[in-house]
């Protein structure tokens, strides 16, 4: 049944009902496609302080120079993040290696784990230059997360033709389980209408924390929903305008809150408590937004100081300078990526990387004399501490 022109108060809000499956009860949602009010007014305050954060943020990334070059990095530090929540253990200096080669073998698969979310959240982006954000395209999303890693054989790409469950062993002991398989076509299609419904007033920050929750109540993939959940915010926030680029990385906030967001998630499902988990996604988004900001302003600072000191390798300073670039994409390297990413040879390059360690802009991690490994130490850290 449409909703349009209802009007929904957060106190009034019924989060859905237990169905009698066969042996099991799912839970089904109720649909989210209408306006929302509310009475609380910390929802007011909250949602001014995430606007103001995210427009600066948005602002700053407008008018950094090359700054492709550093979302790639903020691409990287969600990855990385978004994927330990869900069991992988690839740490950012493992992550940041260009080369799978580069990457002890027992680590390799959760390596492709990660480089893989970095891949689909690049392919959705640049998908969204010509296409709305719609379910087809987190579909799209979903099979470059998905391949060729755990969870490759569980229909990547395709929503879920049966039943799945959070926490247990089996449906019989499970934490939580969504909606039945048969209720996904009419639930999806209601929260996509919500993402583009232009007749109802509901603030995009409001829109796009609903829609977390929704998303991950509904769980419309068998497996790599927490992820794609989790990527749905960027995408809808780059979608609206409110982000040129992918900048904001939640997930950051949501790892070191984990229980307090699980939580929150939790208490819209057995509480109704909406208003709860919207207050908690406001504080994440002007939370990491505004130390997102804090780091575009020390990524200014470093790329002037290192500016500075490149006129001093003379004739080579083409060269430096293509291997500072390198450095912001990929702050941890050898002489033979280096090498091949620049199309130098690995004595030139090493040359190079040797002399930037001798400024103080790179430290040798390894201390061998073979397969050394250069790590941009005080702009890696930006996206470590």
């Amino acid at each position: 049944m449409s909703l349009y022109g209802q009007r929904m108060n957060f106190r009034d809000f019924k989060s859905g009902v237990l169905k009698q499956q066969y042996e099991y009860r799912s839970f089904s949602p109720a649909l989210v496609n209408q306006t929302w009010i509310w009475d609380d007014p910390k929802i007011n305050t909250l949602l001014e302080e995430a606007t103001r954060s995210l427009g600066e943020l948005n602002g700053l990334s407008l008018i950094i120079p090359d700054i492709d070059l550093f979302i790639r990095m903020h691409v990287l530090r969600e990855a990385q993040t978004s994927s330990r929540i869900e069991g992988t253990v690839t740490t950012m200096a493992e992550a940041v290696m260009p080369r799978r080669e580069d990457i002890d073998p027992e680590k390799r698969d959760d390596w492709q784990e990660v480089q893989n979310y970095v891949d689909a959240m690049n392919s959705a982006i640049v998908k969204l230059e010509t296409l709305p954000l719609s379910n087809r395209l987190l579909r799209d999303t979903h099979a470059i997360l998905m391949r060729g890693v755990r969870g490759q054989h569980k229909t990547p790409g395709e929503f879920r033709r049966s039943q799945n469950w959070i926490g247990g062993a089996t449906l019989a002991d499970a934490s939580f389980i969504p909606p039945h398989h048969e209720e996904l076509p009419d639930l999806l299609s209601d929260l996509e209408k919500f993402w583009h419904n232009a007749t109802i007033d509901v603030p995009h920050l409001i829109r796009v924390g609903i829609s977390h929750y929704q998303f991950e109540t509904i769980h419309p993939f068998q497996d790599g929903n927490g992820r794609i959940g989790r990527l749905l915010i960027t995408l809808y926030l780059v979608s609206k305008g409110l982000l040129a680029k992918p900048c904001l990385y939640l997930s950051e906030f949501f790892e070191k809150h984990r229980g307090e967001y699980y939580d929150a998630l939790t208490q819209v499902r057995v509480s109704n408590d909406l208003a709860h988990w919207v207050k908690f996604f406001l504080v994440a988004v002007n939370t990491t937004a505004t130390r997102g900001i804090g780091t575009f302003r020390k990524i200014v600072q470093i790329q002037k100081e290192v500016d500075d000191l490149l006129p001093q390798f003379g004739k080579r300073s083409a060269n430096a300078r293509q291997l500072v670039q390198l450095l912001y994409r990929r702050p941890r390297l050898t002489a033979r990526a280096a090498s091949e990413e620049l199309g130098l040879s690995i004595v030139t390059s090493d040359k190079l990387l040797v002399d930037f360690v001798g400024l103080g802009l790179l430290v040798e991690k390894t201390g061998r004399r073979r397969g050394r490994i250069y790590e941009f130490q005080r702009y890696f850290r930006l996206f470590v501490d």
